[in-house]
């Protein structure tokens, strides 16, 4: 019968010291594609949502009983909302910090889409869809800014 080997113990298979083969990734490396990801996935739910409206506007109209100035608000809310506080989503990531407001407008986003998908009746999705276009106002500048100061320049910022 044989005992279990040490690392220390003469017994123990050797490892060189010099090279320790191929190495991972650094953890500034993983960190950053890590806001690169995230980043990535809050313009694509930005970019999403304004598509999959677009599509499903008839079938919107039809299920919620949307006359013709109704489906009109349901852009219109949006749109005012994203355009009125785009401004703001970017200071107040300058007055609480880019993480806390990219996170805030995250939530606010999802919680609206989740409002709109539940909504029963015009005005309850019109008021959605302007929650929602306050929560892509926080996260579309914030978004931007957090890329801007991660990747600072160079080819890491060109490829970002």
């Amino acid at each position: 019968m044989t005992s279990p080997t040490s690392p220390n113990s003469p017994n123990s298979p050797r490892r060189p010291t010099g090279s320790a083969g191929p190495a991972g990734p650094s953890a500034a490396a993983v960190r950053t594609g890590l806001i690169l990801a995230v980043c990535c996935l809050g313009q694509f739910m930005f970019v999403l949502d304004v598509a999959s409206v677009n599509v499903a506007v008839p079938v919107i109209a039809e299920a919620l009983g949307f006359d013709m100035a109704g489906l009109h608000w349901l852009y219109n809310s949006y749109a005012i909302a994203l355009c009125g506080f785009m401004m703001l989503g970017g200071r107040l990531a300058d007055l609480y910090g880019q993480r806390r407001v990219f996170l805030a407008g995250g939530v606010i986003f999802t919680v609206a889409a989740l409002a709109g998908g539940l909504a029963q009746g015009p005005a309850s999705m019109v008021a959605a869809r302007g929650l929602q276009g306050l929560g892509a106002a926080i996260l579309v500048p914030v978004t931007l800014t957090v890329l801007g100061t991660t990747f600072t320049g160079g080819p890491r910022r060109t490829r970002a």
